[in-house]
């Protein structure tokens, strides 16, 4: 499979999808099965007031110089996720953690293409209030969270001076994203693999999720 590029252009992933695989620009690619409501919540952002952008190859809303929400579609939904999510009060219940390792419900999930619209109302009150936080600076409190580094990536790190040193400019959610990305395989031999393929990652600075 070619390597593929994330895209850079909104209107890309409206047209084609988000880069990330070989479905890209295919009947098959995940927003083509979500397509009405992706244009329904990309209007109710863009309505909203939100300038459109992408980032991380989905299309990103921005107010006051802060990223409001992210959307994204999957194969067996679609989301609109909000990037300061623990700031928001949530008073329809609306939010949902997208995975265990979620430390807060910062996601919309719709299952239906029309869920977007008969949910209208209470988006763009979310989105308003999430923008009134950027006009006035707000950020959530800071968590400092801790994992456990895997034995494997101790002994990497004490083995490989250099690796160390880039492990240790890694910002903590970066580190955070390469603990989970090793805890999460099943053998060690595995774990082993996923370091010796991450090196060069680690070494220009980027967590396990980032291209």
């Amino acid at each position: 499979m070619p390597d593929r590029a994330m895209i850079t252009d909104p209107e890309v992933y409206f047209a084609k999808g988000c880069g990330r695989c070989d479905r890209f620009g295919t009947a098959d690619c995940s927003t083509r099965l979500w397509l009405q409501g992706l244009l329904t919540l990309r209007r109710i952002a863009r309505e909203a007031g939100l300038t459109e952008t992408a980032k991380w190859g989905h299309p990103c809303y921005m107010h006051a110089g802060r990223n409001i929400c992210l959307m994204g579609a999957f194969r067996g939904d679609f989301r609109l996720t909000f990037m300061n999510a623990a700031l928001l009060k949530d008073p329809d219940g609306l939010l949902e953690r997208q995975g265990p390792n979620t430390r807060q419900p910062d996601c919309i999930r719709f299952t239906d293409n029309d869920a977007p619209a008969r949910l209208e109302p209470a988006i763009r009150a979310y989105l308003a209030e999430a923008m009134g936080y950027a006009d006035q600076g707000l950020q959530p409190p800071k968590e400092t969270v801790e994992v456990d580094l895997p034995p494997e990536l101790i002994e990497a790190l004490d083995s490989d001076p250099e690796l160390a040193e880039a492990f240790a400019a890694l910002t903590p959610g970066r580190r955070k994203s390469w603990a989970l990305h090793l805890n999460d395989a099943k053998t060690s031999a595995t774990r082993i693999s996923r370091i010796e393929k991450g090196r060069a990652k680690i070494m220009a600075g980027k967590g396990a999720t980032e291209y």
